[in-house]
């Protein structure tokens, strides 16, 4: 991925950012939106934000499992900066689940907008998938 495509990236998450905190959802470091097997949640994420995430995170063991996130230490984020957009906007707060949707819908299609934009092919799997292959 160019420097650019990795900027363009960092540029959508910060926006979503944005409008996650307007929104207001609370947090309580539960360390639920991690343990995807015990909640019954599987993270996915697009290929543009898996070469993000993977240039930046620390480094994890491999076989990466469907179960839980590999940066997830003490019910906090290792890979904050780099973590994917359903990271980003992801909140228990049952106030919250409907302006999360709307949120996910708004910069998933920009992060895919810009996938066609550049002439990238779109891949779109859950966080193992892409921490299993190689670099």
């Amino acid at each position: 991925m160019t420097e650019n495509i990795h900027r363009r990236v960092l540029e959508i998450y910060r926006e979503a950012d944005a409008a996650v905190a307007a929104a207001g959802p609370v947090c309580v470091a539960s360390g639920r939106c991690c343990r995807f097997k015990e909640y019954g949640h599987t993270l996915f994420l697009s290929n543009l934000e898996a070469e993000v995430l993977r240039a930046a995170a620390p480094a994890y063991e491999q076989p990466v499992s469907a179960d839980f996130c590999p940066f997830q230490k003490d019910n906090l984020c290792t890979a904050r900066e780099p973590r994917p957009l359903g990271c980003r906007v992801y909140f228990c707060d049952p106030n919250y689940q409907d302006k999360s949707h709307e949120i996910t819908e708004t910069y998933l299609r920009r992060l895919k907008d810009l996938a066609v934009e550049q002439g990238l092919e779109w891949h779109y799997a859950p966080l193992h998938h892409f921490l299993n292959q190689a670099p």
